[in-house]
């Protein structure tokens, strides 16, 4: 494909990325609001985020493997029409258990946006010309992180947050029509054997170990009848699935050989503890400048420019630069070195922190980000057969994403802990005349409050918890990140290929293609 035809295919599958992205970052600044107005808790808030996560997650190696099996294109747009399903039914919800549903529609449409856009392009440029193309991803994401809030805290602000779920479905009817006119990738049909066994063992398993994180501590103890039973399940049914895809599937979800590379291995590591420093800390940010520092949805979505800009920075810059020279190692490792250094700052902030420090510290987060993430896909897939791509590029996601569910949920229990104790200790160090007439029934500690109407006294002690419980959250993700470093320089780095196939998938062909059964097929 020539550079242009390239670009208008990139074009819709961008677009798809976007809609994809920006439903999480458009709720994020939304989500106090909406979970004030449904009557939902510190739990609900965090499962408005989870129930997406977890059911992106466990689809994203699924759609994969049917990148591999069937038409991609089709795909990508079922994936959107899904998706546009689940926005229409969150906007209609009048309650916290529909809304937690329908977030649930949309995590399956996102994750087959997620899986099939890198798919799609890694089946189009080689991985050498690829650099170039991430840099775009990274744009596409910087937008949607940067706009998402913002557009997000101007329609909370002005229609209403129900609007923050209806904006998605015309965004989606246009990639959708962009797709069908533009985008145009060679498909070899092939016998496609489903592996539904696999994927309900996965998709079972990992649910019950997220599901696990996300309530332990919460709505039941760690040590306790329920806890055992849902972790022996978990780890159970994700022993069978191991099992039936090494042993039982005939075209596996999740083709373990892929763990005999030595990348693949690492990078999938390093994906799942980066997805718990990334995922885990930063979902809270919007709750940290409107439950901390008392912002309008607007402000505190115009407070994530500052992370935003420097991913979009180092998103372009190390994508053009990894296609020039052919090298993608330095570009991870000082990659992480800054989102160490970014978390470990933000774990020091607090309410009364100065704002600059705090955006200065999300800048060095998001050059961090924008250096790592596209480029251990591209690792990972620069090592793949084509035959497999699908199947690689969304493992690197999956595992991402288990990550990212897994640390949004445990860090959310966390909070709710923190934010649970500070309040109730803000509480008894008030006067007692003041807690008589302040009453305890309508301060819950576990609740999330309209700080608006709250009196200033209460109002002060639910910002201090907030705001120390926030900074205590992006602690916790630095030896996450630490870790995540350490598998990095582990990986050995091979030079990008300038072919969209492997060598030998091209030595294959050239024999097949030389054999004698082909040349009489020519000749007839």
């Amino acid at each position: 494909m020539t550079h242009r035809e390239v670009l208008e295919a990139l074009s819709g599958l961008l677009l798809a990325m976007f809609v994809a992205m920006v439903s999480s970052t458009i709720v994020s600044n939304a989500l106090p609001r909406i979970v004030s107005d449904l009557n939902g808790s510190q739990t609900g808030y965090t499962w408005v985020v989870v129930s997406t996560m977890l059911a992106m997650t466990v689809t994203t190696p699924v759609w994969g493997k049917l990148a591999d099996l069937f038409n991609n294109k089709v795909l990508v747009q079922i994936s959107l029409a899904i998706f546009a399903v689940g926005s229409l039914v969150a906007g209609f919800s009048q309650s916290m258990e529909m809304l937690i549903g329908a977030r649930v529609v949309q995590g399956l449409g996102i994750g087959g946006l997620t899986a099939l856009v890198q798919v799609v392009i890694a089946k189009m440029v080689s991985p050498r010309e690829r650099g170039r193309y991430s840099g775009y991803i990274g744009a596409v994401f910087a937008m949607a992180t940067v706009s998402g809030p913002l557009i997000g805290g101007l329609l909370v602000d002005t229609v209403g947050w129900r609007w923050c779920f209806y904006i998605g479905v015309p965004i989606s009817v246009i990639a959708f029509v962009v797709l069908q006119m533009k985008l145009n990738i060679q498909f070899q049909r092939r016998e496609a054997s489903i592996d539904y066994v696999g994927s309900l063992l996965i998709m079972g398993g990992v649910s019950a170990l997220l599901i696990w994180v996300s309530l332990g501590g919460n709505q039941f103890d760690w040590v306790s009848g329920t806890s055992f039973a849902l972790l022996g399940a978990a780890v159970v049914v994700i022993a069978l699935a191991v099992a039936w895809e090494a042993f039982g599937a005939k075209e596996p979800v999740i083709p373990l050989r892929l763990f005999r590379d030595r990348t693949t291995v690492l990078a999938t590591l390093a994906s799942v503890l980066i997805g718990v420093a990334m995922f885990g800390s930063t979902v809270y940010l919007s709750q940290y400048f409107q439950m901390a520092r008392g912002m309008s949805p607007t402000k505190a979505g115009l407070m994530s420019i500052f992370m935003v800009g420097g991913l979009f920075v180092t998103s372009v810059v190390s994508g053009r630069l990894v296609t020039r020279t052919g090298r993608w190692k330095r570009f991870l490792v000082g990659g992480m070195v800054l989102v160490i250094a970014g978390l470990a700052l933000l774990g020091t902030i607090d309410a009364d922190t100065h704002l600059l420090r705090v955006g200065l510290s999300m800048t060095l987060l998001g050059l961090g980000l924008g250096m790592t993430m596209q480029n251990l896909v591209l690792a990972v897939q620069n090592n793949t057969a084509n035959a497999d791509m699908g199947a690689a590029s969304s493992l690197v996601a999956f595992f991402r994403s288990i990550g990212g569910s897994a640390g949004v949920a445990a860090l959310g229990a966390l909070l709710s802990h923190k934010v649970a104790d500070s309040v109730l200790a803000g509480f008894q160090k008030l006067p007692a005349e003041v807690q008589a007439q302040i009453g305890d029934s309508s301060h819950e500690s576990h609740s999330i409050p309209d700080l608006a109407s709250l009196p200033p006294v209460i109002r002060d002690i639910y910002e201090q918890a907030f705001g120390g419980a926030i900074g205590d959250v992006f602690m916790v993700g630095v030896p996450f990140a630490v870790l995540a470093l350490v598998c990095v320089l582990l990986i050995k780095e091979v030079p990008l290929r300038t072919t969209v196939m492997r060598d030998d998938e091209l030595k294959a062909e050239r024999v097949a293609a030389e054999s004698p059964a082909a040349v009489d097929a020519g000749a007839h």
